[in-house]
């Protein structure tokens, strides 16, 4: 294919490189004369391992060249990636007029191009840019129509300095997130030779991906540091501790626990993480990651409570009571803590979880209850049928394998809160679902 480039920094310049290497035929575009002037004499404009000889010789067989003037580039082109920076504004958010800059551009020769050309955004841009900004300003330039007369994506990179060219040819997974088909298939046919887990989703999806995975490599850094911090001042090696955390890929380096749904409770999480964010109080060493998961887990617990509370509804039935699914284990149960709230916010509730059976509970586990919520067996009832019966609302925050079976024997003009993100598609016609994450 014949590729446009705009932007010739550490992606641009790395997939300009990359992509001439596989063969295709690339015009990187700039602003900035110094970067032009040093592809077109062979030179990388970062400092990348293996790019200057790949920059050279690409150059050199012709595959690769650079120009001030975007019009020259996109001539012919296929394809437009767009590379530009989006630097932070001192507010913080996202400066994104060199990326508007490039779509008016490319917007511009879109409206005389007699071929379907698709633009693909590589610069990270705030959820909803695409759709509520690029496009528009590649239509209003061009004066046609995305999907009809142009495709549109947003494709995020995932290039890391000092591995990019490695990261590029051999890639965790290619992502794209796509208006319309048309788009996507330009877009597969240019990556096909890179054998990688793929994903086509939609514009907003892939924008806010590409934010999570930064997110999560940062957070990442600073809870091992927070860690690291912590043993030092107990004198533990920090090394030896992370050296068998990551080796687990059951639990600690897996999809376990990434899944947005309802706040986590239970025996082990609260406590340990109190007795840990202490331990750093104690010894005077701070740990703000550490110590904003409980806060950040009551803040989404309130977010469930605000959610029932907005449906203006007074009687409430929970499906689930018990913190992990097929178990009877109450102590620190979200689920309780929301009944709490709703209770104190004057909602009438009853609950229904086949897996609690007041007789059984004992010890601890009955402890908790008897202290935390006395009201239960005023609040238990002992069918599905009874709660349906009685509820305007009903809130799903257990898994219990049954309770699909029971939400779908909701009625007309009831409303389901989906705490969990597990209930069926097939919600009953005339049923009002909403989601806590979704």
């Amino acid at each position: 294919m014949r590729i446009a480039i705009f932007g010739l920094g550490y992606v641009g310049c790395v997939t300009g490189a990359c992509l001439a290497r596989m063969g295709h035929e690339v015009y990187g575009v700039d602003v900035n004369p110094v970067k032009v002037r040093m592809i077109n004499a062979g030179q990388p404009t970062v400092l990348e391992k293996g790019l200057d000889r790949m920059v050279a010789q690409a150059v050199g067989r012709g595959r690769l060249r650079a120009t001030l003037d975007a019009q020259e580039a996109l001539e012919g082109a296929e394809v437009s990636l767009v590379c530009v920076g989006t630097p932070s504004r001192p507010d913080g958010t996202a400066e994104i007029d060199h990326v508007l800059h490039a779509a008016g551009e490319i917007g511009r020769a879109l409206g005389s191009a007699r071929r379907y050309h698709t633009v693909a955004v590589r610069s990270t841009v705030p959820p909803g840019t695409m759709e509520g900004k690029i496009i528009p300003a590649l239509e209003r330039r061009s004066r046609r129509k995305a999907e009809r007369d142009f495709g549109a994506c947003f494709h995020p990179e995932f290039l890391r300095e000092g591995s990019s060219v490695g990261d590029f040819f051999h890639p965790a997974m290619t992502v794209i997130g796509a208006g319309g088909a048309r788009s996507a298939r330009r877009l597969l046919e240019l990556w096909r030779p890179l054998r990688a887990p793929l994903w086509i989703t939609s514009l907003n999806v892939a924008e806010m991906l590409k934010y999570a995975n930064n997110a999560f490599h940062a957070l990442k850094v600073a809870f091992a540091n927070e860690i690291g911090a912590l043993s030092k001042s107990l004198g533990i090696d920090s090394r030896a501790v992370m050296e068998i955390f990551v080796a687990d890929r059951k639990l600690n380096i897996s999809p376990l626990y990434l899944r947005p749904g309802f706040a986590f409770g239970g025996p082990c999480l609260p406590k340990d993480v109190r007795a840990l964010a202490r331990l750093g109080r104690e010894r005077r060493v701070e740990l703000p990651v550490i110590s904003g998961i409980l806060p950040s887990n009551r803040r989404h617990l309130e977010r469930a409570v605000e959610l029932v509370r907005a449906t203006g509804k007074q009687r409430v039935g929970v499906l689930g009571l018990v913190f992990k699914a097929d178990t009877d284990d109450l102590r620190e149960s979200p689920a309780c803590a929301l009944v709490r709230r709703l209770l104190r916010a004057r909602r009438s509730v009853r609950i229904y979880d086949p897996r609690v059976q007041l007789s059984r509970l004992v010890g601890a586990n009955r402890a908790f209850v008897e202290e935390a919520l006395p009201q239960l067996p005023k609040l238990l009832v002992a069918s599905a049928e009874e709660i349906l019966l009685w509820s305007e609302v009903i809130v799903l925050t257990g898994a219990h394998g049954e309770f699909s079976r029971i939400v779908r024997g909701l009625t007309k003009g009831q409303i389901l809160i989906d705490l969990m993100g597990v209930a069926p598609s097939g919600v009953p016609a005339g049923v009002i679902a909403r989601g806590l994450s979704w």
